[in-house]
């Protein structure tokens, strides 16, 4: 009988650092069995919405994912069977007609802003971290991102800032915070609690004797 897969769950503010942990712990297995599932690219299927209404959609919201269908994925690899992972198109604001074919791996790493928001997701964890980074430092990290990769202005972003991401923020990321078993300040500066991590996960792989 195969192991079941080891998931481990990446949270944070937007800007928090935790793609740059996902991805410094994803780069230590590498040339082992691992791969990564975003948050992201479960947003919901707008495709029957007015597009004017689908400009207004509000990212950070609870409401925003289909965590259903993530669900159903992740049981999915955890049954060792492959998925056609979904792909959000953010031109059009609604799901893409394009999928992803992914085989389950050993390990899965989820990674997104509200993972930690569903009990569903969480019971499906081994291992839930929380990336916690000053909010002076998550608004600057998301102008220098959103200017230069998706064409922003710095009023826009400001603005999208201060009225959605910021209080959205406060009243459902930070809260899950509670539900993590390791809080990482700093994101993907902190190398200390990424070695740690990285080993912690080797333990439990050896456990379950699939290194």
């Amino acid at each position: 009988m195969e192991r079941k897969p080891v998931v481990i769950g990446v949270a944070g503010g937007s800007g928090s650092g935790k793609t740059s942990v996902t991805k410094a712990i994803f780069d230590s297995f590498k040339g082992h069995s691992i791969l990564m599932i975003e948050q992201d690219y479960y947003y919901k299927d707008q495709s029957s919405v007015p597009f004017e209404d689908r400009l207004k959609t509000n990212y950070d919201h609870p409401l925003a994912f289909d965590n259903d269908l993530l669900i159903e994925h992740l049981k999915t690899l955890l049954s060792r069977e492959p998925i056609e992972k979904p792909v959000y198109d953010y031109s059009l604001h609604t799901r893409s007609k394009e999928v992803i074919h992914v085989e389950p791996k050993d390990v899965i790493i989820l990674e997104g802003i509200l993972i930690l928001e569903d009990e569903r997701l969480r019971n499906l964890m081994d291992i839930k971290l929380f990336v916690d980074t000053d909010a002076d430092i998550r608004i600057l990290r998301r102008l220098q991102r959103d200017i230069k990769e998706r064409g922003r202005t710095v009023d826009s972003v400001i603005d999208q800032y201060v009225n959605v991401v910021r209080p959205m923020h406060n009243q459902f990321i930070e809260p899950t915070k509670r539900y993590a078993d390791v809080i990482i300040p700093e994101g993907g500066h902190n190398h200390v609690a990424i070695d740690l991590m990285v080993t912690k996960i080797q333990t439990i792989l050896e456990q379950k004797s699939i290194l």
